[in-house]
């Protein structure tokens, strides 16, 4: 198929190993990481973000990220990030790079619920008052540079509800003004929905939005989770009023697992599924470069190592059947999630079932 040429340049950045894993109880090892990451890389995933260097205390999962690096080998044309939410965290990193890859582009982000940030990073608004305009102390001086800026919760939240678009576009323009202010050009926007707020109106109006009141921002972040099964259709939204002069990064997570555990929704949380989101942009026409069965498998690897079902359609019955792939006349009735896997399994999963319209 052809790219529609009205759509934006997407880059899918894969959450599977820290956003995914961090709502999992301990037991995913370190051979299991690094086997499903194998897979992704396999699969064509170009962008991943493999962990977090945060307190393994309240993150048991991210707890190996450091060990994980350094059996990490470093893979041509693949971006392997790793999350830092402090200065130690940041120091550590740095210490990893390579085969981390580390954005150089300077970044002020806030948090629009009090009582989030206070569950998620032991801080106040008070205490992101008082600093969140730092990096843009340290930048002064450094002559033209571009910056993001960015917001957490910002569609809202479970212990405080909704945040309207005025709220959130009077939190952006703070932070775009500052950076101006300096001489700095705000070149990309960080969106941040870990309580799965997000709804498509909602982020129509802040597409639009920031179009108007903030021209220099042509690449648009968006890390939505899925509790309220909006976040597909709010990625659209944002697909469709993009256009070819900008760049949409999109955060998945094969199966879609995901969510933060300081939420309140756990494993239901959830994120876009990986396998899903390329299956989308396939049908689109949008170039991933990204082998879909492979996910597919990746998924239900994952699967077994997690010991449970994962949220992914598209894992579950597989892609549109293209040409020299359609199903045989012959497949019988099929009735469970295992016999739907004929598409990947075979003939074995089905056989019995009844087939009444084929005459002996």
């Amino acid at each position: 198929m052809t790219t529609m040429s009205h759509y934006p340049k997407v880059l899918i950045t894969d959450e599977t190993l820290r956003d995914g894993l961090q709502i999992e109880r301990e037991g995913v090892t370190i051979e299991e990481k690094l086997e499903l990451l194998g897979m992704m890389v396999d699969a064509g995933l170009k962008r991943m973000v493999i962990g977090a260097f945060v307190n393994a205390m309240w993150s048991p999962q991210m707890g190996d990220t450091a060990e994980l690096v350094k059996r990490l080998q470093a893979v041509e044309g693949v971006a392997f990030y790793a999350l830092a939410l402090n200065d130690r965290g940041r120091e550590i990193r740095r210490e990893f790079s390579p085969p981390l890859t580390i954005e150089s582009i300077p970044t002020t982000h806030l948090h629009m619920c009090a009582a989030f940030i206070k569950r998620n990073t032991n801080k106040t608004l008070e205490d992101q008052e008082r600093f969140w305009h730092s990096p843009i102390d340290k930048m002064v001086g450094k002559g033209a540079i571009n910056s993001a800026i960015g917001l957490s919760a910002g569609y809202g939240s479970n212990w405080s509800g909704k945040f309207s678009h005025e709220a959130r576009m009077e939190n952006l323009a703070r932070q775009y003004q500052a950076w101006e202010a300096i001489g700095a050009k705000v070149k990309r926007i960080d969106m941040a929905d870990p309580m799965a707020w997000n709804t498509p109106l909602e982020v129509a109006k802040d597409i639009e939005g920031i179009k108007k009141r903030f021209p220099t921002i042509n690449v648009f972040h968006l890390h939505f989770h899925n509790a309220r099964s909006m976040a597909m259709l709010s990625m659209y939204e944002a697909l469709k009023l993009l256009d070819k002069s900008d760049t949409l990064i999109a955060d998945t997570a094969i199966g879609g697992i995901g969510g933060c555990p300081y939420c309140g929704n756990g494993q239901a949380t959830g994120m876009i599924p990986t396998e899903d989101f390329v299956h989308l942009l396939d049908d689109l026409g949008i170039p991933t470069g990204i082998d879909l069965s492979k996910l597919i498998d990746t998924h239900h690897r994952l699967a077994s190592i997690l010991g449970r079902p994962l949220h992914s359609q598209v894992a579950l019955n597989g892609g549109f059947p293209k040409a020299g792939h359609f199903y045989p006349v012959e497949v019988p009735a099929v009735y469970t999630f295992n016999e739907a896997q004929h598409f990947r399994l075979g003939k074995s999963v089905y056989e019995g079932n009844p087939t009444p319209w084929i005459k002996a």
